[in-house]
């Protein structure tokens, strides 16, 4: 009995495989004089014209033929440049033959500018927002720009935030595996004009490694046929003191099995800071002893480049690889910085006692070199993929600098004293990763994932200080050593996703052991640790109706310490401050929990809540004995913030939208260890963030585009400092040109200059003031030009290792 049921399953099987073959759709494309029409483009879309099913360019015929095309319904684009685009809805369930398609002319666009922006738009997922800008006013920008327009993101001194905390940036998936400042630098000199989407993934799901934190996953454009595209742009920006450049160019070509891409980017710069400071220095009976008022001018010059690159290739419909790079370079010949400051002294009865100035020069050097090997195999099932990944990162950076201090009494002409050293410090970090990506759908639209990864990172930090003695250099060995720290991390996850009529789930857990050592050699000290954890997450969604969602996302992390954090040298920045790490840091966990609503699709309500224990922060502390002023790396006992979201995006009349985000939220920080002090203390703070963001269309055509935007941030904690409020106003117009060949851009980054603000550390025998002082305000322009088949649209590729964002240099 068993073998006709079995035959009777044969037959059921190559059915269901008849019914599932694949068909094709040819044509032939003319114009109203039946010419053939060369290199059009002819692209097969989805009936919600949101996915790219395939695409073609005709040939010198006019000739087209989407080959191997799954049955279902589509609908057919066809596109070329002075013709009206040809729509039609096609059926795919036999082989079609249109035979010959007549476009015709569009007068229109002949007699003045064709024009292709929209306006930006907002798609709410599961376990993630997607701020979709192709083609849009903002892709004129560089990728910083665009980025501080998505919901929820905001810029916090010179890092970026989400909701609080400094995010994790993808391309493509692919992390960009820098520091935070770098990867600022980095998107701050890198074209838009490439970009499709940036998705804002506040609770990542378990495929994301623990440490990752909130993502901004900016996804580019990619090649649907085969040719050659590239691009020129490049900005120019006018602060109050220097000019700012930066030049990019794009490179991408496609073939049948091959896709290749490149970008070079070069941002020469030149940046004025001016800070005021003020230090009250505190004796036991809390009475102020001694103040010191002190103004800093500071110059630094850097040309970061950055190169990045990648190559696929296809072997078959299963089977394909990839080679990609990310590489940044900062000669020291161009990397130099200068620093001024002048110190008044006052006793007690705030009589001026002495004066000391000194100067910093500086000189830096830096190479980031990252290579990415992937490899992919494509099982017979749809969607079902193995994926394997090796990388690897080379990271060199080293830095000298001369301090020169001299003293002067209130009303001496010359100096009675002079203090002068010089400072050699490197850290060269090696890293290596191997993982491996399981991806399985399921029936019912359920979806399986699971992988592997190890991580093994080494780093050598080196430093050497050398103090002068009547101008003889003596090297001082109570401050040189050399740090060696070895970092060994095993993971594994799975997550199982699926969507029911009016309910979408996304869970996941993931597993890492982490072993490490760090070792001084001069002291001989070694400190080793080895710690387990596991996160869990899940992204639970619920449609009411088709005009109000629920939603509630949990997730729990790991920030690890930084390579920098962890050496216990005293890096001096003059002769009375000097910043030092711990190699006794632990890493830092995070619970955090949101309850969302979804008001049709438009107004966005959450509540969420975060715990964080044992947070890494650098601490500012004054030692009142010794006077000198310490930025020390360490562990604070507890954070907690909590709070209130509301986002929309709006047309309010036609060519007119806007985006508002805000947050209130309340950030307490706990504290039991501070050097020198024993009391307990806690710093909190509800702070308000605002941001309004205007997208205007004017002319006939669309063609001329003005954002206007405005943020407000009121005060807010950052460990035991407050920081003050800050404001922005920001106005960009964008022109296209030549058929949407080109285009330029003026605007003005905070008009009002109120960007600036203060930090305040206040508390027990603590009390420090500054105000620093960039050139926020800036006059902007920005260009840019399209070559090739440039309406193909680019593949871009980045690495992707989870480690990489835990190099940094001395803050």
């Amino acid at each position: 009995m068993k073998i006709p049921y079995f035959s009777l399953f044969i037959v059921l099987f190559f059915s269901k495989i008849c019914f599932s073959q694949s068909y094709s759709i040819k044509g032939i494309l003319t114009d109203e004089n039946k010419q053939p029409i060369a290199f059009a483009n002819v692209v097969l879309v989805d009936l919600d014209d949101i996915n790219i099913i395939k695409g073609v360019i005709t040939d010198g015929k006019g000739v087209f033929n989407l080959k191997n095309t799954k049955q279902g319904d589509y609908v057919l684009k066809i596109g070329f440049l002075g013709f009206e685009e040809y729509i039609t809805r096609v059926e795919l369930y036999r082989d079609i033959d249109f035979e010959n398609i007549i476009l015709k002319e569009a007068v229109e666009q002949l007699k003045g500018v064709v024009v292709t922006a929209k306006r930006p738009t907002i798609k709410r997922l599961v376990d993630r927002t997607i701020f979709n800008v192709e083609n849009s006013t903002l892709s004129n920008s560089n990728m910083l720009d665009v980025i501080k327009h998505a919901p929820g993101v905001l810029i916090n001194n010179n890092t970026l935030s989400v909701k609080g905390s400094t995010p994790t940036v993808y391309i493509n998936n692919r992390k960009i595996y820098l520091s935070p400042e770098e990867v600022t630098q980095l998107l701050d000199g890198t074209s838009a004009s490439n970009i499709k989407s940036i998705e804002v993934i506040t609770t990542p799901p378990a495929k994301y490694d623990a440490e990752d934190g909130a993502i901004l996953n900016i996804t580019m454009s990619k090649n649907i046929v085969s040719g050659y595209n590239g691009n020129i742009s490049g900005n120019y920006k006018q602060g109050k003191e220097y000019p700012k450049y930066a030049f990019s160019t794009s490179h991408f070509l496609k073939t049948k099995k091959l896709n290749v891409n490149l970008n070079y980017t070069i941002s020469p710069k030149k940046e004025y800071i001016f800070s005021d400071e003020s230090i009250n220095f505190i004796n036991d009976d809390n009475a102020v002893f001694s103040s010191w008022q002190t103004d800093f001018e500071q110059i630094n010059k850097s040309t970061n480049q950055n190169i990045n690159a990648g190559i696929d290739f296809t072997f078959n419909d299963k089977n394909s690889i990839g080679f990609s790079t990310n590489i940044l370079v900062a000669p020291r010949n161009v990397s130099k910085g200068n620093t001024n400051s002048n110190t008044l002294v006052f006793n007690s009865n705030k009589t001026l006692d002495s004066i000391f100035n000194t100067n910093v020069s500086l000189v830096e050097e830096k190479f980031n070199l990252a290579f990415t090997l992937d490899y992919i195999h494509k099982f017979d099932k749809e969607g079902e993929q193995i994926s394997l990944s090796s990388h690897h990162t080379n990271y060199d950076f080293s830095n000298f600098q001369n301090v020169d201090t001299d003293y002067f009494l209130s009303e001496a002409g010359n100096a009675f004293r002079n203090n002068k050293f010089q400072t050699f410090s490197s850290q060269e970090i090696q890293i290596f990763t191997n993982q491996v990506d399981y991806e399985l759908p399921l029936e019912n639209s359920g979806f399986i994932e699971a992988g592997v990864k190890v991580s093994n990172i080494n780093s050598k930090n080196v430093l050497n200080q050398f103090d002068f003695d009547n101008d003889i250099k003596k090297q001082n060995l109570e401050n040189s050593d050399t740090f060696l720290y070895n970092e060994t991390n095993y993971a594994a996850y799975g997550s199982y996703s699926k969507d029911w009529t009016s309910w979408s789930l996304k869970s996941g857990l993931r597993l890492e052991y982490t072993y490490t050592k760090g070792s001084a050699l001069t002291t001989n000290e070694v400190n080793r640790n080895n710690y387990f954890n596991f996160f869990p997450s899940i992204h639970l969604k619920h449609t009411i109706d088709e005009k109000n969602e629920v939603y509630i996302n949990y997730t729990k992390r790991i920030y690890r310490p930084r390579y920098s954090q962890l050496n216990p040298f005293k890096y001096f920045y003059n002769d009375n401050a000097y910043v030092s790490g711990d190699p006794n840091l632990k890493p830092q966990i995070d619970d955090e929990i949101i309850f969302g609503y979804l008001f049709n699709d438009k107004h966005n309500f959450e509540v969420f809540y975060r715990n964080e224990d044992s947070p890494i922060v650098l601490v500012v502390f004054q030692d009142n004995e010794n006077n000198i002023i310490k930025y020390m790396n360490t562990n604070i006992d507890n954070s907690v913030s909590y709070g209130f979201y509301y986002g929309t995006f709006l047309e309010i009349v036609n060519n007119w939208k806007i985006g508002f985000d805000s947050q209130l939220f309340y950030y307490d920080n706990k504290f039991s260890v501070i050097e020198g002090i024993d009391a307990p203390f806690n710093s909190n703070k509800w702070t308000t963030y605002v941001e309004l963001t205007n997208y205007v269309s004017l002319l006939k055509d669309n063609s001329l585009n003005i954002d206007v935007s405005f943020l407000y941030i009121s005060p807010w904690t950052e460990g035991p400092s407050l920081l003050g409020k800050r404001s922005s106003l920001d106005i960009a117009l964008r022109k296209t040109l030549w058929k949407n060949r080109a285009s330029v851009s003026l605007g003005v980054n905070d008009a009002f200059n109120s960007y600036n603000f203060s930090k305040t550390s206040k508390y027990l025998n603590q009390d420090i003031y500054n105000k620093t002082i960039k050139e926020t305000r800036l006059f902007t322009f920005g260009f840019s030009y399209k070559f090739g088949n440039y309406r193909l649209t680019p593949k871009e590729r980045e690495d992707d290792i989870s480690e990489r964002n835990r190099i940094n240099n001395k803050d």
